[in-house]
C-alpha cells in the first residue's frame, strides 16, 4: 500500500483533496475499513472508498467511537469536521482536505480523503499512522537555522514547521510560541516557521475556534501544499482557541487574509431561502454556506462564526489568546 502520496497517482489523477470531486467521491463511493489509527483518543479508521472505477485512502470516525467531552454535546464531533471544510473551502483556501458525513460499516460518521503516506501492508491494518505530520518539536540549538519552503527539505521533504530552541529569540524565519519545559530542569523555546500557509491556518482557526490545534494535525506535501486535520473541537460559542499558531498574536491582518474574511462574511450572509428539508441538500455545493452550516451546528455556533468574521475583520489584526483557557495544547504534536 505504499505510495508518494495518500491520494495515489493515476487514481484520482489531478484531483486535489479538498477539491469538489474529491468530496463527491468519499460520498458515493463503497467504504472499506482497512485498520485502525490506534494512536487517536477517539476511534479513527483507515479505509479506501471506491466508484465508478476510481479509489481513494480515507479516513472515517464514526459517532458511536466519540468520546465524550464534557464541554461539547455528545455525539457531534463529526459534523463539526464537516462544518470546518465547508469554512475552508469558502474562503477559498482549501486548507482541509474534503470531509463528508455519510453511513459507514459502524454507522454515520466523518469520512476524509487520506492525505500523505498510506500505512504499509504490513502494518495488517493494527496499527496505522496517523498520516504524515509536520516535523513538530524537534530540538535544535541557536545556529542550526533549517532553511524553509516547498521542497527545501532533505531530498524534496517538506521543510520542518516547528522546532523547539534554545535561547530567547525564535530566529531569522521563525515565530516564537512560548517556553516549554523538556525535563531535567530545562526550557526551549517552541517556534513555528513564518510561513504564510501557516499563517492562513492561523485566521482559519481562529474563525473555527480551534480548541486543539497541535503540530501533528498538519500535512504538508512536497508539492508545497499544507493540509490541517481534526477539526472535531471547533465552532464552541465560548472563546476556546487554543493553538500552536500564536506567532502573529495581535499583529496586523495580511491583504490576503482580509480578503478571504470579506469572502467568507458575504457567503454566511447569503440568503438560505430556509433550512435544507433533505439530508442530500447538506452536500450540496451550491447550496448557501448559512444553510450547511445550519445543518451541521447549533444556531449559535452558526451565529458566533459570523461573530467572529466580523470581529477579525473589524480589528484588523490576528486575535491575542484570551486568558481564560490555556493558549497552547501540551504536548504540541
Amino acid at each position: 500500500m505504499s505510495a508518494p502520496e495518500r491520494i495515489p497517482p493515476g487514481r484520482m489523477s489531478g484531483t486535489a483533496p479538498a477539491a469538489e470531486a474529491t468530496r463527491e467521491l468519499l460520498r458515493q463511493g463503497t467504504l472499506t475499513v482497512r485498520g485502525q489509527i490506534t494512536a487517536a483518543s477517539n476511534t479513527v479508521l483507515f479505509g479506501t472508498v471506491e466508484h465508478a472505477g476510481s479509489s481513494l485512502p480515507c479516513v472515517y470516525k464514526p459517532v458511536a467511537g466519540e468520546r465524550p467531552l464534557w464541554d461539547f454535546p455528545d455525539g457531534n464531533l463529526a459534523q463539526r469536521e464537516v462544518a470546518a471544510y465547508e469554512v475552508s473551502r469558502a474562503t477559498g483556501w482549501d486548507l482541509i482536505p474534503a470531509t463528508v458525513l455519510r453511513d459507514g460499516p459502524y454507522g454515520p460518521g466523518m469520512c476524509q480523503v487520506w492525505v500523505g503516506e498510506p500505512p504499509d501492508a504490513d502494518d495488517d491494518g493494527e496499527n496505522v499512522p496517523s498520516g504524515e505530520p509536520a516535523e513538530a518539536a524537534s530540538e535544535r540549538g541557536p545556529d542550526d537555522e533549517p532553511e524553509r519552503g516547498p521542497g527545501s527539505g532533505p531530498e524534496g521533504e517538506p521543510a520542518p514547521l516547528l522546532a523547539l530552541v534554545d535561547g530567547e529569540e525564535p530566529g531569522e524565519g521563525w515565530k516564537a510560541v512560548g517556553f516549554a519545559d523538556v525535563g531535567g530542569g530545562r526550557t526551549a523555546l517552541l517556534v513555528h516557521a513564518d510561513d504564510p500557509r501557516l499563517r492562513r491556518l492561523a485566521v482559519l482557526d481562529a474563525v473555527l475556534n480551534n480548541g486543539d490545534r497541535k503540530g501533528g494535525h498538519l500535512l504538508p506535501r512536497p508539492d508545497g501544499a499544507l493540509y490541517a486535520i481534526d477539526h472535531g473541537v471547533t465552532f464552541h460559542v465560548d472563546d476556546k482557541l487554543r493553538t500552536l499558531l500564536w506567532g502573529w498574536a495581535g499583529e496586523e491582518l495580511t491583504g490576503e487574509a482580509v480578503e478571504a474574511l470579506r469572502r467568507l462574511s458575504t457567503a454566511l450572509r447569503a440568503d438560505t431561502g430556509g433550512r435544507p428539508e433533505t439530508a442530500e441538500a447538506v452536500d450540496a455545493a451550491e447550496a448557501p454556506l448559512a444553510a450547511r452550516l445550519a445543518e451541521l451546528l447549533t444556531e449559535a455556533e452558526v451565529q458566533a462564526v459570523g461573530k467572529r468574521v466580523e470581529a477579525l475583520l473589524s480589528s484588523g489584526r490576528h486575535p491575542l489568546p484570551s486568558g481564560e483557557w490555556p493558549a497552547v495544547p501540551w504536548p504540541p504534536v
